[in-house]
Parts: structure tokens; sequence; C-alpha cells
């Protein structure tokens, strides 16, 4: 649009040739001026520690660990005697005793009938 004067000292908007294609330039050249300038606040806020000193609101750093302490393992010695331990701590109770008592953890636990048999033997024979 044009805007002309026409006789009579009055003036008129004339429709005439437009110059779209500086506008379309204009409008992609704003778009990336927003996008380069969106970038750059976006990866400057993902490093807030960029300035010497780093920010006074970040804890100080942690002390590093001690080393890990090395120790020598114990090197079995050939002429020394070899320890046997076979004796029990406690006696084993015997296989009915076992038996009677998986019988009653099967009950408690609500086994069915059929069932109990075999799980009474797994039992008895685990522990």
């Amino acid at each position: 649009m044009r805007v002309a004067v026409v006789p009579g000292d009055c003036l008129a908007v004339v429709r005439g040739d437009h110059d779209i294609t500086s506008m379309k330039r204009l409008r992609h050249l704003l778009l990336a001026a927003a996008c380069v300038l969106l970038a750059v606040s976006a990866a400057s806020a993902q490093s807030p520690n960029n300035l010497v000193g780093g920010s006074q609101f970040n804890p100080p750093l942690p002390a590093p660990l001690p080393p890990p302490r090395i120790e020598a393992p114990k090197v079995p010695q050939f002429d020394a005697p070899q320890r046997y331990d076979y004796v029990p701590t406690t006696p084993r109770p015997s296989f009915g005793d076992r038996i009677s008592r998986c019988l009653d953890e099967a009950a408690a636990a609500g086994v069915r009938p059929s069932r109990r048999a075999a799980y009474s033997r797994a039992c008895a024979n685990r522990d």
C-alpha cells in the first residue's frame, strides 16, 4: 500500500506493488538473531562456575579420600600343623524330629494335606 496525493489536496491509500521479499528476509534475520541469543543464554546457564573462583553459594569440595590400606596376605607355613574342625557345634536333631517340625510348619503355613508329605520330605532333607 502506498499513500498518494489525489487531486483536491486529499490523501488516498493506493493498492500497489509491495516489497514482500524484504519483509520475509527481515523476519528470517530477526528469527535467527533470537535463536542465537537464546542459545548463548542457555549455554551460559549450563556452567555457572565459569567465573574465576566459582560461585560463593557452592559448597567447598570434600577432602580427598585416604589412600587404601595395603596388607600382605597371610602366607601358609609348610611346617605348621593343619587345623581340622570336624566336631559339630550342636548335635543334629533326628530325622523324625525334623519331619515333625516340618509338618507343623506346613500346617501353620496353610499347605494342603495332599502336599504336606512332599514339603516335609524336602524340608527335613534340607535342614
